[in-house]
């Protein structure tokens, strides 16, 4: 994914270097870097999904997660819908809940609309609020919140989402806005000045939120 965005800000005329920042500097400042480029470069978004999400060969890439479809089974309904909440466009959250063998346990897809120049994304404020009126929930206590993302939920506590976890697998390098990263490394040992929970496996939400799982 790094490499096709990378390659889509260097199609606009940007120099390697140049189009490296400006990937990290629209996403550390926007959250996505394609909000950036909307922004300030007035792209296609579409175009962006075709050649970017819409490009990745996902099945060579992801497999089904057994693990995963048995966490999900065992959510009581009658307690909580699960939605997936992603700053992709519908078709790649699709794709990917499809491969996953998940599709047909999630209620629905709160996505960033691409066909809409003025989308929202996480963590703005206004993609939480859609969530929250598309999934017909008036009290944000009430909400259960998981992200790979630290900043995606704080915005979300902040917003008075009740119950806010950080899926945080420490120690793994990945690409944050282009540049390399290891997992946790901006979070100190014993920090949790603002209630979120940090896990490093999804089977964790067993423990942290017994209560919407079934005996």
């Amino acid at each position: 994914m790094g490499e096709r965005i990378h390659a889509y800000f260097v199609s606009l005329g940007l120099p390697d270097e140049e189009a490296s920042k400006l990937h990290h500097h629209y996403y550390s400042q926007y959250g996505l870097a394609i909000r950036g480029l909307v922004r300030h470069h007035q792209i296609d978004p579409l175009d962006f999904d075709r050649k970017c999400d819409g490009s990745l060969p996902l099945e060579e890439l992801l497999k089904p997660d057994p693990t995963l479809r048995a966490l999900l089974q065992d959510i009581d309904r009658s307690k909580a819908r699960v939605w997936a909440l992603t700053n992709a466009y519908h078709t790649h959250a699709s794709r990917v809940l499809r491969i996953l063998q998940v599709d047909d346990l999630i209620d629905g897809i709160v996505f960033c609309d691409y066909s809409d120049p003025n989308f929202s994304c996480k963590p703005e404020p206004e993609f939480y609020h859609n969530a929250m009126a598309k999934v017909g929930m008036r009290d944000p206590s009430k909400c259960y919140f998981i992200d790979d993302s630290r900043a995606n939920v704080e915005a979300a506590r902040r917003l008075g989402w009740g119950h806010c976890v950080h899926f945080c697998e420490r120690g793994l390098l990945h690409v944050e806005g282009g540049k390399p990263k290891y997992i946790g490394s901006d979070i100190h040992e014993g920090e949790d000045t603002s209630g979120i929970v940090a896990v490093s496996k999804l089977e964790e939400l067993r423990a942290v939120w017994p209560e919407i799982f079934k005996e």
